[in-house]
C-alpha cells in the first residue's frame, strides 16, 4: 500500500525557489533565436531555449509568454535587480512578520508625504510611464489593427501629483479589528466652495481610480469622470464644489499597503489591515470635518462608489442630503465575490507576490495581467462584443510568409490566419491589452484589499449587528485586535464513519430579487435612509453588478417608507462600465435628479 508524506510548507518553499531561480537564470544565459516573420502569428521556426525542435512538428512559440519575461527583465534591470536573485524570492514562513531573513523588507524609511505615497506608488507600478502602455509590436503576435480601438475606454490613469493631502494624525479604528496609527486622504476639487458650504457633492470611487475625476490645472491629464464634472455638465461645478478622494487603502496618494507603517518605516504590505467600505467613509468624513463641511448636497458614487454613497447615508444620515448609486448595491452578491475571488487568486499566486512583501523586487505583474482580464470581462458585456469583436481574428499573414504563392491567389489578398495559442481572436487581444495596460499601473495588494471590501459589503441588518458587536466586544477587551481570519486558515469537516444522509434537493427559486430571503434583512438595515432623496440607476448588460440588485435597493429603500426614491435602467450594451461612458442618459438623469 503507498503512502504519501506531508512535506514542511519551508522545504516546499525552498524546492520552488530553487526551481524559480534555476528557470530564470536559464532564461537569461540561453537568449532565445531569432523567430521568422511567421513565429511572430505563433508558428515557431526556432526553439525557446531548452526546446528541443526536433520532432514531427515544430514547437509553437508564445509571443504572449515571452512578453511576460521581457517585462520582469525590464523591471529588474531597471531598479538594479539582478533577474532571478534571491531577492525576489517568496518566504519561507508564512507569517509576515517574522524574523526570517528570507522576507523581503519591504518599502523605504522616507517620510510619509505626497511625495512618498508617490514614490511608493512608483516603486510597486514599474520603471517608466512607457512600461504603462506597452506598445503592440511584431513580437507579440499583433499589430496597430489587432487590437480594436474604436469602441469607447474609460480615462484611467497612474497618478502621482496634483492632489491635496489630508493628513490624520490619531488612530484610525477599524470595523475588523485593526487600526491605523495616522493616514493620508488624497483628494481634488472642483468648482467653488459656498459661503455656506452647503453645495458640497462628495464624489467616491470605483475599485481602482483615483482621486483624478476631472482635469485640474495641476495635473491637466483627463480625469476618469471628465465628461461629468464642470459647468453645465451632470455635475455642474458652476452650481456645486465637488470633492473626490483616492479611498483608504488606494495606491494614489492614500495610505494604504504600500504606504509606509511609521511604526518601523517600512511599507505595511500585508500587514495592513483588513478594511471595510465603511472604514473608507468615515475617513472621508474627517477630511469634510477638516474643511469646516457638516452636510452634503449629495453623496454621489459608482459601482463601489455606489456602495459607498450608500454606507454614506447610513453612517451620517443627518450629513447627507442626497444619495446617487450608479451601477451600486447594497450587498455584495455571491456571483461577484465569486468574480473578484478569482482575480485575487491569480494574483496571489503570481510567485512575485512574495505573500505581500514585494516592494523591494519584482512585483506580481503577470498576476495583475490576469486578474485586470477577468475584471474586464465583468466590466463590459457580450452584446457589446458581438457587436465591436464578432468572431474576427488578428492580422492575416503577410506576404513575406508565403514561400511560393499560387499563380491563382496573390498573398496580398489571402484572408489564411493559422491559429495560435496565443491573443488569436481580436477579443482575446483586447483582453491582453487590457491586462497589459493596467499590470504596472496599480498595486496589487491594493486590489486585494479594496477588492475584499467590497466583498464585505452588506447592508443587511444582521451583517450590520455583527460589524457593531465586534467592535462592542474588542472595546470591552473581550476579542482581540487582530482576527483570526486574518491567518486564512481553511478548518476540513470532520471526518465521520457514518454515512452521509442524502439531502433534498434544494429548490433555486426564480422569484425577482426582492423577495429573495435576504430582502427583509436588507429594508431594516437601509431603515437609515428612509427619509434620504436616493437615485438609483441600473444597467441591463451589467454582468459584475446586475440591474436586479439595483431594483432590489430601489425596493428597500420605499419599503422604508421613502417616498422621493428614483430608478432608472438603461439599456447601454457597454455594461458595468455604463456609468463611465453612456454620457448622454447617465447626465440626463443626474441633472434631473441634482
Amino acid at each position: 500500500m503507498s503512502t504519501s508524506r506531508i512535506r514542511p510548507l519551508g522545504a516546499i518553499t525552498r524546492q520552488a525557489r530553487a526551481g524559480r531561480q534555476l528557470s530564470t537564470t536559464s532564461r537569461t544565459t540561453k537568449p532565445h533565436a531569432s523567430v521568422s516573420s511567421s513565429s511572430s502569428h505563433g508558428q515557431a521556426t526556432a526553439s525557446h531555449s531548452g526546446i528541443s525542435n526536433h520532432g514531427t512538428n515544430p514547437a509553437m512559440s508564445f509571443p504572449c509568454l515571452d512578453a511576460n519575461e521581457r517585462r520582469a527583465q525590464r523591471i529588474a534591470q531597471d531598479r538594479g535587480l539582478a533577474f532571478g536573485s534571491s531577492n525576489i524570492i517568496s518566504p519561507a514562513s508564512s507569517s509576515p512578520s517574522s524574523s526570517s531573513s528570507s522576507i523581503i523588507s519591504p518599502g523605504s524609511s522616507t517620510s510619509n508625504n505626497t511625495a512618498t505615497s508617490s514614490s511608493s506608488v512608483a516603486s510597486t507600478s514599474g520603471s517608466s510611464s512607457t512600461s504603462n502602455h506597452t506598445a503592440h509590436t511584431a513580437n507579440q503576435a499583433k499589430t496597430q489593427d489587432d487590437v480594436d480601438e474604436s469602441g469607447p475606454e474609460p480615462a484611467y490613469s497612474k497618478v502621482v501629483s496634483g492632489y491635496k493631502l489630508y493628513h490624520h494624525p490619531t488612530p484610525l479604528e477599524l470595523d475588523y479589528g485593526g487600526t491605523l496609527p495616522q493616514f493620508d486622504i488624497a483628494y481634488e476639487t472642483w468648482g467653488t466652495l459656498s459661503p455656506a458650504k452647503d453645495n458640497v457633492i462628495l464624489l467616491h470611487t470605483g475599485l481602482s481610480a483615483s482621486s483624478h475625476a476631472h482635469s485640474t490645472p495641476e495635473n491637466p491629464a483627463e480625469g476618469w469622470w471628465e465628461k461629468f464634472i464642470g459647468p453645465g455638465k451632470a455635475i455642474d461645478t458652476n452650481r456645486f464644489f465637488v470633492i473626490c478622494t483616492n479611498v483608504l487603502g488606494g495606491c494614489y496618494g492614500s495610505t494604504g499597503p504600500s504606504s509606509v507603517d511609521p511604526s518601523d518605516g517600512k511599507a505595511y504590505a500585508t500587514r495592513f489591515p483588513i478594511l471595510s467600505i465603511f472604514d473608507m467613509v468615515r475617513a472621508q468624513f474627517l477630511l469634510l470635518e477638516s474643511l469646516g463641511i457638516e452636510k452634503l448636497y449629495a453623496s454621489v458614487g459608482s459601482s463601489m462608489g455606489g456602495q459607498q454613497s450608500v454606507a454614506a447615508a447610513h453612517l451620517f444620515p443627518d450629513r447627507v442630503g442626497k444619495v446617487v448609486s450608479i451601477s451600486g448595491s447594497a450587498r455584495s452578491s455571491p456571483s461577484s465575490i465569486a468574480l473578484r475571488y478569482a482575480q485575487r487568486s491569480v494574483l496571489m499566486a503570481d510567485p512575485n507576490w512574495n505573500r505581500g512583501f514585494y516592494y523591494d523586487g519584482l512585483p506580481p505583474h503577470t498576476g495583475m495581467k490576469l486578474a485586470r482580464q477577468i475584471a474586464t470581462i465583468t466590466y463590459r458585456s457580450g452584446p457589446e462584443w458581438e457587436q465591436r469583436f464578432g468572431r474576427r481574428r488578428r492580422s492575416p499573414l503577410p506576404a513575406s510568409s508565403f514561400a511560393s504563392p499560387s499563380s491563382d491567389t496573390s498573398p496580398s489578398e489571402s484572408k489564411y490566419i493559422p491559429p495560435v495559442l496565443c491573443p488569436d481572436f481580436l477579443i482575446e487581444t483586447y483582453l491582453d491589452h487590457q491586462g497589459e495596460a493596467f499590470c504596472l499601473k496599480y498595486d496589487a495588494n491594493s486590489l486585494i484589499y479594496i477588492s475584499k471590501a467590497m466583498d464585505l459589503f452588506d447592508m443587511s441588518i444582521e451583517s450590520l449587528e455583527e460589524i457593531e458587536e465586534g467592535r462592542r466586544l474588542r472595546a470591552e477587551g473581550k476579542l482581540g485586535s487582530n482576527q483570526p481570519s486574518a491567518l486564512c486558515e481553511v478548518t476540513p469537516p470532520p471526518a465521520s464513519s457514518k454515512p452521509r444522509e442524502k439531502q433534498a434537493a434544494r429548490h433555486i427559486s426564480s422569484l425577482p430579487s426582492s423577495l429573495a430571503p435576504h430582502f427583509d434583512s436588507l429594508t431594516k438595515g437601509l431603515v437609515n435612509l428612509s427619509k434620504t432623496p436616493t437615485l438609483v440607476i441600473g444597467v441591463q448588460s451589467d454582468a459584475l453588478f446586475p440591474f436586479v440588485q439595483q431594483r432590489e435597493l430601489a425596493e428597500a429603500l420605499r419599503q422604508n417608507g421613502n417616498k422621493d426614491v428614483v430608478y432608472y435602467e438603461l439599456d447601454s450594451p457597454m455594461g458595468h462600465d455604463s456609468f463611465l461612458l453612456d454620457v448622454a442618459n447617465v447626465t440626463a438623469a443626474l441633472k434631473g435628479f441634482l
